[in-house]
């Protein structure tokens, strides 16, 4: 090839300037396409050939058919040799405008395995991955049959949304069918599954060709939907290296990955362990890098920056090439991250020597990942923390509204 590999990158959301600096650092160019009302955050320019610009629609979504023309535009001029979707939220974006255009990588059937919390709980079953008790909310029958079946509580769930936005958990029937009230015409947009009590670990992992080439193994010591529905504190560590539960963890994972197609991408998948059990159950996965500076952790662990290398991995499986990882470290490390009262919380109190990284430049938040070498010191510092966070910084915000669909 007689010009560089061209890579389109989708970011609905202001992030992934990491991921850009890993592809231009390849010699590739690269575009970005993302919402106008991103214009003004500081993104990485200097890794950026152009920026294309998306009007959204009233409810706050792109028009894809208004995408798919600006980009048939650009490509009478410019080759684009691959499609990479940034955000979970634009993951089927990506695999619109990649089957539109004949585009090589994740499909529209294969991204639903990684966007629709129905479909990968579908595809996990079938595979006999476990998984907690689900249904759709098509039928009413089907409904009473889950709710006679499957003992609560139960969380009702948005089927498209990423992290903890849109839950509700519910008690009874009642309780359950007068939440389906609410939902209206978008109850098809949703899902309720068994509630089951037990610790929500994430394995944040990177594949080529189908292959996982890195993964790290962490629990959440506060999960994500204690954090948008209680206002609590989020944490999260890296469990035990050589454990029971990473190797768990680790098999689940592979057999998740290759259950739902998982080819070359990042990817951030949760699990729970039953209390009652100590068995796994398959939550919810992303075909992303996490969220919530959990990649920061992953980095300080393992010294693998996940958006620079699935840069990295992308141009040179997009080359025909073997993607060569940087020799990971094992050290243990944990996040902090917290909501302030304060616009600008001053963190100089924390001052321990393990401490590696604080949270800048993000208004009414605190947040530090600390290192060490033994775990214990990690979950010492989180938990000094969380009770100094509480104390002088927390607040908290009411949960998430429903999503507008």
């Amino acid at each position: 090839m007689d010009r560089p590999l061209s890579f389109l990158c989708i970011a609905s959301y202001f992030k992934g300037n990491d991921f850009l600096r890993g592809m231009k650092s390849t010699g590739a160019t690269v575009y970005l396409v993302t919402s106008k009302k991103l214009e003004h955050e500081p993104w990485a320019r200097e890794a950026v050939d152009d920026i294309f610009y998306v009007e959204q629609d009233p409810n706050n979504e792109w028009v894809m058919d208004d995408v798919a023309a600006g980009l048939a535009w650009l490509m009478r001029t410019h080759k684009i040799d691959r499609i990479v979707s940034l955000d979970d939220f634009d993951v089927e974006k990506g695999a619109f405008l990649r089957e539109y255009f004949r585009i090589p990588g994740m499909g529209v059937t294969t991204a639903h395995h990684f966007r629709d919390k129905l479909a990968m709980r579908i595809a996990a079953r079938d595979a006999g991955i476990p998984v907690p008790g689900f249904t759709s909310l098509f039928n009413n029958d089907d409904i009473n049959d889950f709710i006679r079946e499957n003992p609560g509580p139960w969380i009702v769930k948005p089927r498209g949304q990423a992290s903890a936005t849109g839950m509700k958990k519910v008690y009874s029937a009642d309780e359950l069918w007068a939440h389906l009230d609410t939902l209206g015409g978008d109850r098809h947009r949703f899902l309720v599954e068994q509630f089951k009590p037990g610790d929500v670990y994430h394995v944040d992992a990177l594949s080529e060709h189908g292959k996982i080439v890195f993964e790290r193994a962490s629990v959440y010591l506060s999960t994500p939907f204690e954090v948008a529905h209680g206002g609590g504190i989020f944490r999260s560590a890296i469990v035990p290296f050589g454990s029971a539960d990473e190797k768990q963890l680790l098999a689940l994972n592979t057999k998740v990955m290759n259950a739902f197609g998982m080819q070359t991408s990042a990817s951030h998948t949760e699990y729970i362990k039953n209390k009652e059990t100590g068995e796994f159950y398959f939550l919810e996965t992303a075909s992303r890098v996490g969220g919530a500076h959990l990649a920061d952790m992953v980095d300080a662990s393992s010294g693998i920056n996940l958006w620079y290398e699935w840069a990295r991995l992308e141009a040179a499986v997009a080359a025909g090439e073997k993607y060569q990882l940087p020799k990971p470290r094992k050290e243990y490390a944990g996040i902090i991250v917290s909501l302030t009262r304060q616009e600008s919380p001053d963190t100089q109190q924390f001052q321990d020597p393990e401490i590696c990284w604080r949270m800048e430049g993000k208004t009414h938040h605190i947040g530090l990942i600390v290192r060490a070498p033994k775990r214990e010191r990690v979950l010492e510092l989180l938990d000094n923390y969380a009770d100094l966070v509480q104390k002088d910084f927390h607040a908290s915000a009411p949960p998430p509204a429903r999503p507008h669909s």
